[in-house]
């Protein structure tokens, strides 16, 4: 079965948090269980996870300080309070906290399970946009260092570092076109009543296109400078990126 993500389940309940992951495992997911707040920190700092589902009354969480920290423990990522002893004061919290959803046990487990889905698509979608940004920063920098080597007049410098100083910048190209590829598929599954535009023909991604041609630019003026079959080669790469049509 495909991995659909990885969740922590903190509940000081055990039958609960072990009969809701082993549920959740079941359904594609990958579980893991925590009694207490401080044990939960530990796990999110430590590893990978998708989704925290947390219960409000488990030690260490009275006034939901593990939520409260979670943009300091891991950014951005979905939390669904669970509770057996609702209250208003708890439910305004949660409204004002990162909190997706917010379930009073018992729980229906087709209701859990429809907000974990959601949940977890939109953080996955989260990380990818954030690794877009990163990669696309790193990509600019790239441009700007290439430009100091073209204005360097030592040929051997040049020689030295450009081979393998582009490749390096050429597959960060194509890990975020990979991410965008993921996000725009993930859109138009959720916008389905709308036709979503083909990677390189979207106005949303025009900057992009028009930084590919500007690279490739870039790449041909180095022609003159010395021969490179790995720089020749990444050129054809990026031409073939632009021109792709639907």
């Amino acid at each position: 079965m495909a991995n659909l993500g990885r969740i922590l389940i903190a509940d000081d309940e055990e039958t609960f948090s072990e009969s809701t992951a082993e549920l959740l495992r079941r359904q594609g997911y990958r579980c893991d269980c925590a009694p207490d707040a401080a044990t939960a920190a530990e796990k999110l700092r430590n590893n990978d996870y998708d989704l925290l589902i947390a219960d409000i009354n488990m030690p260490g969480n009275p006034k939901l300080e593990l939520i409260r920290d979670m943009p300091k423990i891991a950014e951005g990522m979905p939390v669904i309070l669970i509770t057996g002893y609702p209250s208003l004061g708890s439910a305004i919290q949660s409204i004002e906290l990162p909190v997706e959803s917010y379930l009073v046990k018992p729980i229906d487990f087709e209701q859990l399970l429809a907000h974990v889905r959601i949940a977890v698509e939109h953080f996955r979608l989260y990380r990818s946009v954030h690794r877009i940004k990163q990669r696309l920063q790193y990509w600019y920098e790239s441009l700007g260092s290439i430009e100091e080597l073209l204005k360097n007049d030592s040929q051997e410098a040049i020689l030295v570092s450009l081979d393998t100083f582009l490749e390096l910048t050429f597959q960060n190209i194509v890990d975020a076109v990979s991410d965008l590829k993921h996000v725009i598929a993930v859109l138009a599954e959720q916008t389905k009543d709308k036709q979503p535009c083909h990677l390189f023909n979207c106005p949303r991604l025009e900057s992009l296109t028009n930084g590919l041609a500007e690279t490739v630019n870039v790449l041909k003026g180095t022609k003159s400078a010395f021969k490179s079959k790995n720089l020749g080669e990444i050129r054809r790469k990026l031409e073939v990126l632009i021109q792709s049509k639907p």
